[in-house]
């Protein structure tokens, strides 16, 4: 089975229509006000409307009030959910549409655990654990620490077009996420890495 790829952080129309020309799976936007990658609903609005087919929208939350949720699923043709904060998961279901639930990996996480307490999840994204950070720390985290669940993976945490293939053959995830690591700037991603790693993905 082919790894798919997500891209995070998206703050331009010209990242986003590159990144799905290389052939990204899904776009992922920010809607966590303390982020450098945050976008507002009318952002992202002009970022992803009239986009190619087949391309899901990811849509970022931090511990978001449910009305502002609500605002950018009326707003948006979003496909997924992301949650990245200490979301329940009573929280997480109450918007009826798939989700992700964020595991911010560190000692004594115990991921079957949480794959039987975030039952109705779509998927375990994986970062790493920074304290005081929800995410985007561009750094990675020790993968032996990762066991079978029956839920599907998707690895973050400073994946770069280096360590990718590596990440894919010892993790084996259903997808790879990335955003630091296709950037020229926080927010502004780099054509040339985007382009390296979905190469990367493919043929490693």
């Amino acid at each position: 089975m082919r790894t798919r790829v997500k891209i995070c952080g998206i703050t331009r129309r010209q990242d986003a229509e590159f990144a799905i020309e290389m052939g990204a799976d899904a776009l992922g936007l920010v809607f966590y006000p303390s982020s450098p990658r945050a976008v507002t609903v009318a952002q992202a609005e002009q970022i992803v409307e009239g986009l190619a087919p087949f391309v899901a929208v990811v849509a970022l939350f931090v511990d978001a009030k449910p009305e502002h949720v609500y605002l950018c699923l009326q707003s948006l043709p979003i496909s997924v959910l992301q949650f990245h904060g200490d979301e329940s998961p009573e929280y997480c279901e109450q918007f009826g549409m798939p989700y992700m639930k964020v595991i911010r990996m560190r000692d004594g996480i115990n991921l079957a655990e949480m794959a039987t307490r975030y039952t109705s999840a779509s998927a375990l994204l994986l970062d790493s654990y920074k304290a005081g950070v929800p995410g985007g720390t561009g750094q990675t985290f020790d993968w032996s620490m990762i066991n079978q669940v029956d839920k599907p993976i998707i690895l973050a945490g400073g994946l770069t077009v280096e360590n990718v293939t590596k990440a894919i053959k010892q993790v084996q995830p259903y997808a790879v996420d990335i955003s630091g690591g296709v950037e020229q700037a926080k927010g502004i991603k780099d054509q040339q890495k985007i382009r390296a790693f979905m190469q990367e993905v493919v043929n490693g």
